[in-house]
């Protein structure tokens, strides 16, 4: 007797570039992460020629440089990115009821910060150390822990607000913000001469990698009606 053989359902076709980028990403933060690993030394000079040079800026253009330390100590800082979670988090648990939605949200950070040390911990890469330093930073450098984090933060949220089906008024608005805010944050660790470029883009990487992993975890729990 012939028992007729069951295939499992598809995966949908907009899941799949979802999983490509996710390799993509995945596969270009092992790569950086390799080398700044293994101390590359072209990726290593051209570290150092790209932090002279904004370093010289910075120590030039005051004004810039005490601008650009507001922004990264207040505006862009890792704990006020966490805030901004904690915010929408309580959000999406009083006004829309959507209690998994707001434990994914404050766990996904939670696991990008522990990414983030841990990496830390394990490269414990040295920051760039100057004689006329214009701002200072503690822990170890790769990866930047504010590019990662706003990067996770602003990402996470742009997606529930896509998932959402906001205006397109506010989409517009908050998509601007976020490219604004992970680009600038980046920029100005690099200015202050508390990372090397290499940080802030596995910064970039890593918090990329995470947030497509934890869209991935929530489209699989909740999946979108259509």
């Amino acid at each position: 007797m012939h028992t007729p053989h069951t295939e499992s359902p598809p995966r949908p076709p907009e899941h799949r570039p979802a999983a490509l980028s996710t390799g993509v990403l995945a596969l270009c933060s092992a790569l950086l992460l390799t080398l700044v690993g293994v101390e590359w030394r072209p990726l290593l000079e051209l570290d150092a020629d790209i932090a002279r040079t904004t370093h010289r800026w910075a120590v030039e253009e005051r004004g810039l440089t005490q601008t650009s330390r507001i922004l990264t100590d207040w505006v862009w800082d890792p704990w006020t990115m966490r805030v901004l979670c904690g915010v929408a988090a309580a959000l999406l648990l009083w006004r829309y009821a959507a209690p998994w939605s707001a434990l994914w949200l404050v766990l996904s950070v939670a696991v990008g910060t522990a990414v983030q040390q841990g990496l830390k911990a394990a490269l414990d890469r040295a920051r760039p150390v100057w004689p006329d330093p214009v701002d200072s930073a503690h822990y170890a450098a790769f990866p930047s822990g504010h590019a990662m984090t706003a990067t996770v933060v602003c990402g996470l949220l742009l997606w529930l607000l896509h998932r959402r089906g906001v205006g397109r008024a506010l989409w517009r608005t908050a998509l601007a913000v976020a490219v604004l805010s992970v680009a600038g944050v980046g920029l100005t660790r690099v200015w202050l001469g508390v990372h090397w470029p290499t940080d802030v883009l596995g910064g970039w990487l890593l918090g990329a990698l995470t947030v497509a992993a934890a869209v991935a975890v929530h489209r699989r729990r909740c999946p979108a009606r259509r």
